[in-house]
């Protein structure tokens, strides 16, 4: 009989938690069906070379499996930097203090969310397309460094100024970082997910990009429709009032 203890139970919890993640973590960045595909190469692999015991092919597969790590490595350094800046990120420890001091109080941090809200209902009042990318850990410098650096503190009259349309910045995005506009008129990774209507324009799929690539709050005011949306860990949040971005960008904002 094979020995069973407590170890082996925490040895299978932790690798249920590992695939979980990275489950996860490819469904956010739209790499989904490329990662089932590779979980099922390995099934296979060990089907075919430990329990069929077939040579040639499991010679063969082998091989591929030696070589694949390092084109895994290439297809996907996008998600492992993200993988492991969000393992490394302040956001567990923020979670462990908050357990530990019995819960902040959601106060002054988040002040700045407010101007934001105002400035997406009145551009969206007069239907005036805006794109505005919230910082969370992972680094937006490359992103900040495609547009003009502002470096001002978040005001909704500013923003409205920003995405005014005769405004040379107002086709790029904002990026904000802890309530300040960092820059504006930057350009963003844009998703090619197949399952966002196709209605939705470049604002809509840059948003989305921005949010399979990073761990960002992406809000979207819809030129044609003038509809408030965000994107966030790959999922599109479409047709909000004013209450539901104030709460969600609250919620969501470390």
């Amino acid at each position: 009989m094979i020995p069973f203890g407590i170890k082996d139970i925490i040895d299978i919890l932790l690798v249920a938690v590992l695939l979980y993640y990275i489950y996860r973590t490819m469904k956010e960045s739209g790499a989904l069906n490329i990662f089932v595909g590779v979980f099922a190469f390995i099934v296979a692999w060990v089907i075919v070379d430990k329990l069929l015991d077939m040579k040639l092919l499991g010679t063969i597969m082998d091989r591929i499996i030696d070589s694949g790590i390092f084109i895994l490595i290439i297809i996907f350094q996008d998600q492992i930097k993200r993988f492991l800046t969000e393992l490394g990120s302040k956001r567990g420890w923020k979670s462990i203090s908050k357990l530990w001091h019995g819960g902040q109080p959601k106060g002054s941090s988040k002040k700045w969310v407010m101007p934001i809200v105002y400035a997406c209902m009145s551009l969206a009042k007069s239907k005036t397309g805006a794109l505005i990318v919230i910082k969370q850990n992972i680094s937006l410098d490359d992103y900040e460094h495609s547009g003009d650096i502002i470096n001002a503190e978040v005001n909704n009259r500013l923003i409205e100024n920003i995405f005014f349309k005769n405004s040379p910045l107002h086709d790029g995005a904002m990026i904000v970082d802890n309530g300040k506009i960092v820059a504006a008129g930057c350009i963003l990774p844009v998703s090619h997910d197949t399952s966002l209507p196709k209605y939705l324009g470049l604002r809509h799929r840059s948003a989305l990009g921005i949010s399979q690539a990073t761990d960002a709050i992406a809000v979207v005011v819809s030129e044609e429709t003038g509809n408030i949306s965000y994107a966030y860990r790959g999922q599109m949040h479409l047709k909000l009032s004013s209450t539901d971005l104030e709460h969600a960008l609250s919620d969501l904002i470390d």
